[in-house]
C-alpha cells in the first residue's frame, strides 16, 4: 500500500479542479527486449523519491507522444514515476516496422518492467502497469504471468477474446477472416482512412484521432501490416482474468464504446477473482479516453488513487 493512500492527490479522482499536481522531469530512455531496442520517455515527479511506478501501453499503432504519453504525464504529475514508450515495430522503437507482434509486445512489457525495478527512484516491489485501449488487453496478459506487477489498470481497455469473436462473427466468418490475414500477412494498409476507404481501423472514429491533429506525432506512421489483424483476433486477454487472483484489478470504461465492448470490460471485471474496483463513464465515444475533457481527467484520477491504494 501506498503511503500517499490518503494524499490529496486523490482528489483527482472526483475530478476537483484544484487537486495538486507535482511538476515533472522527463528522462529519454533505452531498453532492449529479446534483442529489440525501446524507446521510452521516464517521467519523475518533483518529489521524495523513490516512489511507485507504472509502464503503460496504448492503442493499436500507437506510439508514446499520444495516449499513453497524455496518461503518464498525469499519473506523474500525481505521484508516479511513468514510463511510457514505443512497442516493437512503432515509434522510436527497433522490430519489423507496422507489425502487431503479440508475443513481442509482451516480452516488451516484461522488459518495461525490469527497466523500473532497477531504477534508484522507484520503490522496490512497487511496480504495475497501466493500458489503454488495446494496451489494456496486453497490460492484464502481462500482469497476469508476471508476479512483479502488483497492480494493473485498464482505461477503455480492448480485452480481446477469440471466443468471443467466433461467437459473434460465426465460426465459419471468423475462420475465413483469419484465413485472408494469413493469405496476405506481409501486404500493408493504412490504418486510418477518410471516409469508406479500407483501414486496420475502419471507420470516422479512429480517423477523427489519428488522421488528425489530435495524435500529432512525428513517429507515428499510418501503415501496418494485413498479420497485424490477425494477431488482434487471436491475441486472448479475457482468458488472463482467472490468473489475477493475487493482482488488484482497475476497469476504466465508457458506457459507450464502439471500438472496445463494455461486455468485454464487464465480463473481465466479472471473471477476476481478485480485488477489483470498475468505473463507468459517461463518455459519448471510445477515442474521448484519448483525449477529451472530463473524461481523461476522471480516468486519470481514479488511476492514480487506484495505484496509490495498491503499489
Amino acid at each position: 500500500m501506498s503511503d500517499l493512500k490518503n494524499h490529496p492527490y486523490r482528489a483527482a479522482e472526483r475530478g476537483l479542479p484544484d487537486a495538486p499536481m507535482t511538476a515533472v522531469r522527463t528522462e529519454r530512455v533505452t531498453f532492449s527486449a529479446g534483442g529489440v531496442d525501446l524507446a521510452g520517455d521516464l517521467r519523475l515527479p518533483d518529489l521524495p523519491l523513490p516512489a511507485p511506478a507504472v509502464a503503460l501501453t496504448g492503442p493499436f499503432t500507437g506510439v508514446k507522444e499520444q495516449v499513453t504519453g497524455l496518461y503518464a504525464d498525469r499519473l506523474a504529475r500525481a505521484g508516479l514515476v511513468t514510463l511510457a514508450f514505443d512497442h516493437r515495430g512503432f515509434g522510436e522503437s527497433g522490430g519489423r516496422r507496422g507489425h502487431e507482434d503479440s508475443g513481442g509486445k509482451l516480452a516488451d512489457l516484461r522488459a518495461a518492467v525490469s527497466l523500473l525495478g532497477g531504477r534508484a527512484e522507484v520503490a522496490p516491489g512497487r511496480i504495475g502497469l497501466v493500458g489503454v485501449c488495446l494496451g489494456g488487453g496486453y497490460a492484464v496478459r502481462a500482469a497476469a504471468s508476471d508476479p512483479r506487477v502488483r497492480a494493473v489498470a485498464g482505461i477503455a481497455g480492448a480485452y480481446n477474446s477469440p471466443a468471443w469473436f467466433a461467437e459473434r462473427m460465426g465460426l465459419d466468418a471468423y475462420r475465413g477472416a483469419l484465413g485472408s490475414f494469413l493469405d496476405r500477412y506481409d501486404e500493408r494498409l493504412p490504418a486510418v482512412t477518410p471516409g469508406d476507404g479500407e483501414a486496420a481501423m475502419s471507420g470516422a472514429e479512429p480517423y477523427a484521432y489519428y488522421g488528425t491533429s489530435r495524435s500529432a506525432s512525428p513517429h507515428w506512421v499510418n501503415e501496418v501490416t494485413r498479420g497485424s489483424l490477425h494477431s488482434l483476433m487471436t491475441f486472448d486477454a479475457l482468458g488472463a482474468a482467472p490468473l489475477l487472483a493475487a493482482t488488484p484489478l482497475l476497469v476504466v470504461h465508457g458506457r459507450t464504446d464502439a471500438y472496445c465492448a463494455p461486455e468485454l470490460a464487464a465480463e473481465l471485471a466479472g471473471r477476476s477473482p481478485g480485488e477489483k474496483e470498475v468505473v463507468w463513464l459517461d463518455c459519448r465515444e471510445h477515442i474521448d479516453l484519448y483525449d477529451v475533457e472530463p473524461y481523461v481527467t476522471q480516468a486519470a484520477g481514479a488511476t492514480a488513487a487506484f495505484l496509490h491504494d495498491h503499489l
